[in-house]
């Protein structure tokens, strides 16, 4: 059986995607995971991720991490 990712069920991805990004994040500007966390769900690549449509959520880590400092 396979899902379908859809707007109402996006936000069960999204965890796993920052979960990813934040401890890189951390690491490369020097602050806290939580900042690092914080930052993230203020930037225009979470919009973007968590809007099904922009098919961001279909990116890989190391993609989505490449946007993410494009932004910063």
């Amino acid at each position: 059986m396979s899902a379908k990712i859809t707007q109402d069920n996006l936000h069960m991805l999204l965890p796993l995607k920052i979960g990813w990004l934040a401890p890189w994040l951390s690491e490369d500007k020097g602050i806290s995971l939580t900042d690092a966390i914080n930052r993230i769900y203020r930037s225009k690549l979470y919009k973007k991720l968590s809007t099904e449509s922009t098919q961001y959520w279909h990116l890989g880590p190391v993609d989505l991490y490449n946007e993410l400092k494009k932004e910063f």
